[in-house]
């Protein structure tokens, strides 16, 4: 029978150290105890980092974050154990080095950026410029040819003829010839669509008679909280502004209709895209999903919508397919957030994995101060890992430039496209790659403050999401539920 009083010595003899926990405290130095406790909370933050992934499904970043918790614990506990010449010395320095890190990488460093200049009002840059809902590529991809529609535009914008004949040669979006057809997520997406094209005709409507007296802030309050509890993850109020709001439909039977919205303010809505399903990106899973996001964000608008007309004010929802404004503004101007590398509203808690809509209204309303989202645009100036994993490389590896008065990135929409109409899907791997992106949990949020907080963390972030997930994350299987 094995001698446990002999185990016990011999252990107490290789490492005198394990001794009573009475003993321990009473003999050890505050360097030993520092050493120890900052060796046991480095190893318990990297196995939380390790069981978090795990449960994301990231695998990759699971087994990097074990590998981490055993080799940031790894010399702590030598230090500990083992004692020999300069010892002191070699533990302080590594005590030094941790904490010295750790206060420079949460320290609020922030240099003055060029994310958001102040126009001559003192305001946030905005652009001299309105859009034309006809040069969007949706618009230009329901052209039918041969059509006056068709030859008029062509004939007004000879140099879209040739960039748009090469997505007309390829299958088209959810189309069983394309890349990335699949049976059922192209038709549970088909299906959505579907649906969305039903409710088109009800975005506006009749106003009741008797207009109910309204106090701004409570009505304001009440609509941002019932769209939550209706499925909204953010929700901004704005002044409607003319940049805001396109010059012309481009889509339905109100093609170039010239658009004329007088109504006070604007209120953006987001809904969050699932990030399973977006990991899947380019396959069909992700159409699927988007498509289901644009239809629950469309719903919730005409939620509010008739609601506020019910209450004796107008109001118009501006949903998937039917809308007069560019959201992304709307919603930036809102306080949602900002747009990023890849032409996107980059939201503070799940970066550009949302969908937008839109309710205009001249409802009393409190208006949402615009924030300042310049970690932002800095994260983008130099993270890039979009650009990097764009399958038609439309996204620009470049600093923002001036494009109609404003700063700003511009994505080649006709080559994005493009390949949309090649894999049958509207692709979404920009959204999938973006470290803004993963899920909105405490880690998560921990690292969006820190990008936030300091310029430096921002280096270091993007450093670990490149070695954690990879500069150009591998698309994921389509969930077993849909691929049956």
């Amino acid at each position: 029978m094995l001698n446990i009083f002999a185990l016990q010595q011999s252990i107490s003899a290789s490492f005198p150290k394990f001794q009573t926990l009475e003993k321990l405290l009473v003999q050890q130095s505050i360097v030993d105890i520092l050493l120890l406790g900052t060796g046991l909370i480095l190893f318990l933050v990297m196995f939380y980092v390790k069981i978090i992934s795990f449960s994301e499904k990231e695998y990759r970043a699971s087994g990097i974050a074990f590998i981490f918790s055993t080799i940031f614990f790894a010399p702590f506990l030598f230090l500990y154990l083992y004692d020999f010449p300069f010892k002191d010395i070699v533990s302080i320095s590594l005590l030094a080095i941790v904490y010295l890190s750790i206060i420079l990488l949460l320290l609020p460093i922030r240099p003055k950026a060029k994310a958001c200049l102040p126009d001559r009002q003192g305001g946030f840059q905005i652009p001299k410029e309105k859009h034309d809902e006809r040069n969007v590529m949706f618009s230009r991809n329901e052209l039918e040819p041969g059509t006056e529609q068709f030859d008029s535009y062509y004939s007004n914008n000879a140099d879209k003829k040739y960039l748009d004949d090469k997505f007309r040669e390829n299958p088209g979006l959810l189309s069983p010839d394309s890349s990335m057809y699949h049976p059922f997520s192209f038709a549970s997406a088909q299906a959505n669509l579907e649906v969305i094209e039903a409710l088109k005709p009800i975005v506006n409507g009749p106003v009741a008679e008797q207009e109910i007296d309204i106090e701004p802030s409570k009505i304001s309050n009440y609509l941002k909280t019932w769209s939550k509890k209706l499925g909204a993850h953010s929700v901004g109020i704005t002044e409607l502004k003319d940049y805001h709001l396109y010059t012309h439909k481009g889509r339905g039977d109100l093609y170039g209709k010239e658009i004329s919205n007088k109504q006070k303010y604007a209120i953006a809505i987001t809904i969050e895209m699932d990030n399973e399903m977006m990991q899947t990106a380019p396959k069909g899973s992700v159409v699927m999903e988007s498509t289901q996001q644009y239809l629950s964000s469309g719903t919730i608008a005409l939620q509010l919508a008739y609601f506020i007309r019910n209450l004796g004010y107008s109001a118009r929802a501006h949903i998937d397919g039917n809308y007069e404004l560019i959201c992304p503004l709307v919603a930036r101007d809102a306080g949602l957030g900002e747009i990023g590398r890849m032409g996107l509203l980059m939201t503070p808690k799940l970066g550009p994995r949302v969908r937008i809509a839109v309710i205009t209204t001249d409802i009393p309303l409190v208006i949402d101060k615009r924030k300042d989202f310049s970690s932002v645009i800095d994260f983008c100036g130099i993270c890039k890992k979009c650009a990097d994993v764009c399958p038609s490389s439309s996204i620009s590896f470049n600093q923002r430039e001036e494009i109609k008065g404003v700063l700003r990135w511009k994505i080649n929409h006709e080559s994005c496209f493009t390949y949309w109409c090649t894999s049958g899907t509207d692709c979404g791997r920009c959204m999938a790659a973006c470290p803004y992106a993963h899920p909105n949990n405490y880690m998560h949020n921990f690292i969006r403050w820190g990008i936030n907080n300091s310029y430096i963390f921002r280096r270091f972030a993007l450093y670990m999401d490149d070695l954690f997930y990879g500069r150009k994350p591998k698309s994921r299987n389509i969930p077993s539920w849909i691929d049956i």
